[in-house]
């Protein structure tokens, strides 16, 4: 009997739980129920939760991320928002949304009084239909005439663009789209050459859309061509006719799904690892029947299939996608089928971990997690029976399941038709990945042979180096800010503008934390948000990559800024913790480090004497990142008398400003400090 999964029917427990009235109350279970979905489901998903009230959500799971989006565009745009709140619900996202006015997207961005940015969108969707540019357009037209409308047209919306990010929340994102040129235009030039021309003019056009993309700056493009060339009508004639509604349906489902793609990609919640089965999946046979010479890659038309899924993942690891394999089979086949097979494009190498036993397929998935060091949140898992995929997604809670089966030609479409691995930017620490991994992997193996923890980091050769930011650097630390969640002290996201303009600002430091040691360059780790306010360091945030926690870079860098900022002449450093739903742990690291509580739960009336009184209220202050107060943040501060010495396994070079050091007199250290530390003496900028 074939395996079936086990799972109730998406449509039906939905329907279910909307019955029931429940669909507030277990929201989080939405997202389960849709991962499979097919798009009848999604429909009757969009239907329902379209109209279900966020702060019911939020009343029962106060925890729930939370997206603003505004809806305009040109001609009646509204129905793309139940399609965009059961895809954000399938990524666990619950979507407050509001549609602005219909057809009136000129004046909704144009104006900064509009209804549209008073909702506070962090995205704004312009949904840009088939008649965009038509409506300009005088008949009797050439091709020439259709083209300069068509560069007016863009000109005005890049002009929206700038207004948007003038007039919408400081991080917010405009999303744009590629316009689908109709057949019903083209066909009513009788020259082919004409013809030809309109298409060649109309696809610079979108092209140019386009390059005007800048996600992190605030302005994304979604492409619509490669959904209008599998087969997705672009215009509805009776609609548009009756109602000004352009867009078929089925386009703008398809258009929301690429939207809640890249709000993910925006929230940093890109996953960082693929994990595949491997019969069936990577290679055609089953490898325990077969042998390791008996199962193909190529050789076949079958077998060519799963040579192509090959190529495709290994084209997503050099780009940064950690690779691994949990498979049922013999380790020892295993390793030799991926040793030595002719026909296959991906090697040993090519994985970070393999996991090759006979115990389920979710232990092994927690497993590849447990020694990557990732949450199960980062993990992909693909595999073409469905009793292993219902095992996983029980099993391995926040990991997503890609559905393959028995036909391999459709693989490719499969793993990427949800975008898990979409990014804003890939940086060089992206490429990098696979390779910090893999030194990972010898990290872990040394620290293992050794007698004790403590031994092991005294061989280990850590160098950290703390400094401003460079200009190719920012996008790193806009990274960080996204995907960091637990070595995270207020949870602040940040897009690269944002970081770049948090780096110009007066008095600012915005550092960055470098890493190496003995098996290599780690690059950039970590970041610190702080700036002057008078005599005192203001610490906005810090954070750190979850991968070096535990060899003493945390230790040092709070250490060494202490240090620094004394050594500046501050009297104070001043941080602030922002509970999140993965930070708990970094709560008590300012306290370990000598801080005192000056505000918030546990704070002393009255302040601390040490520092002076306590700063005034998130609320009162204003969020200097933009980032709203939250209940139960506490504030501290560090009085700069006593300091914390920096692990002796560590050597620190870290530097506040870009000013050069001024010249002092050698003295002795006050505090304590590592050999080898070095905490340069810059004055920071008061301006």
């Amino acid at each position: 009997m074939p395996d079936r999964d086990p799972a109730p029917a998406p449509g039906a427990a939905l329907r279910t739980l909307h019955a029931r009235g429940r669909l507030a109350a277990e929201y989080p279970a939405v997202r389960e129920l849709l991962a499979g979905a097919d798009r009848d489901a999604l429909d009757f998903a969009g239907r329902v939760l379209a109209p279900l009230d966020p702060e019911e959500v939020l009343a029962h799971h106060p925890d729930t991320p939370v997206v603003r989006v505004a809806v305009t565009g040109r001609g009646t745009v509204g129905e793309v928002v139940p399609a965009l709140t059961a895809q954000l619900a399938r990524h666990g996202i619950l979507a407050r949304t509001r549609v602005c006015g219909s057809g009136g997207y000129l004046g909704d961005l144009a104006d900064p009084n509009s209804p549209l940015y008073a909702h506070a969108p962090e995205v704004t969707l312009c949904v840009l239909d088939p008649l965009t540019v038509w409506d300009k357009v005088e008949v009797p037209w050439q091709p020439l005439e259709v083209s300069v409308a068509a560069e007016r047209r863009r000109r005005v919306l890049g002009e929206l663009a700038q207004a948007h990010a003038a007039s919408a929340p400081r991080g917010a994102t405009l999303v744009l789209n590629t316009v689908p040129l109709l057949r019903r235009f083209t066909h009513q030039l009788t020259s082919l050459t004409q013809r030809a021309e309109l298409s060649g003019l109309w696809k610079q056009f979108n092209a140019d859309l386009l390059h005007m993309a800048r996600p992190s700056a605030g302005l994304a493009v979604l492409d619509l061509e490669p959904v209008t060339s599998a087969g997705v009508r672009a215009d509805e004639p009776r609609l548009g006719a009756y109602a000004d509604a352009h867009c078929t349906a089925e386009l703008l489902a398809h258009y929301a799904r690429e939207a809640a793609h890249l709000i993910r990609a925006l929230r940093g919640e890109a996953k960082k690892c693929l994990v595949l089965d491997l019969d069936g999946t990577l290679w055609d046979g089953v490898l325990a029947e077969d042998g390791p010479e008996g199962v193909t890659a190529a050789g076949t038309l079958r077998g060519a299939a799963f040579g192509a899924f090959q190529r495709t993942v290994r084209q997503l690891a050099s780009q940064g996608v950690l690779l691994a394999v949990c498979s049922r089979n013999d380790a020892g086949a295993v390793r030799r089928a991926l040793a030595e097979h002719p026909e296959f494009p991906l090697r040993p190498d090519d994985f970070a971990t393999v996991v090759a036993d006979w115990g389920s397929k979710a232990e092994g998935v927690r497993t590849v997690a447990e020694r990557l060091g990732l949450a199960p949140e980062a993990v992909v898992f693909a595999d073409d029976t469905p009793f292993e995929r219902a095992s996983v997604r029980a099993g391995v809670p926040g990991a997503a399941v890609v559905e393959l089966d028995a036909e391999p030609a459709l693989h490719t479409e499969h793993l990427l038709a949800d975008g898990w691995f979409d990014t804003p930017a890939l940086t060089d620490e992206d490429r990098l990945r696979p390779v910090r991994y893999a030194r990972r992997a010898a990290r872990v193996g040394s620290e293992a042979a050794s007698a004790d923890h403590r031994a092991f980091l005294a061989t280990l050769e850590l160098r950290v180096d703390v400094s401003p930011a460079r200009e190719h650097e920012l996008a790193r630390l806009a990274q960080l800010t996204l995907r960091t969640n637990r070595f995270n002290l207020t949870g602040e996201r940040l897009g690269t503008e944002q970081v770049r303009q948090c780096a110009a600002a007066p008095g600012a430091a915005v550092l960055a934390v470098r890493a190496a040691d003995r098996f290599g360059d780690e690059g950039v780790v970590g970041a610190v948000f702080a700036r002057i306010d008078g005599d005192r360091l203001r610490v906005e945030n810090l954070l750190l990559s979850c991968r070096v926690l535990g060899r003493g870079i945390e230790e040092a860098l709070l250490g060494g800024l202490l240090a620094a900022a004394r050594e500046a002449g501050l009297t104070a450093v001043h941080a602030v913790w922002r509970p999140t739903r993965a930070n708990a742990a970094v709560r008590t690291l300012c306290p370990r480090h000598g801080f005192r509580v000056v505000g918030g739960p546990g704070a002393r009336p009255g302040g601390d004497r040490a520092t002076g009184p306590a700063p005034a209220p998130a609320a009162e202050a204003g969020p200097e990142n933009g980032a709203e107060s939250r209940a139960g943040e506490v504030r501290f501060a560090h009085p700069l008398r006593t300091l914390p010495p920096v692990p002796g396994h560590v050597t620190l070079r870290l530097q506040l400003t870009d000013e050069p050091v001024q010249p002092t007199e050698p003295t002795e250290p006050t505090e304590p400090t590592a050999d080898g530390a070095e905490v340069a003496t810059c004055t920071p900028s008061r301006s």
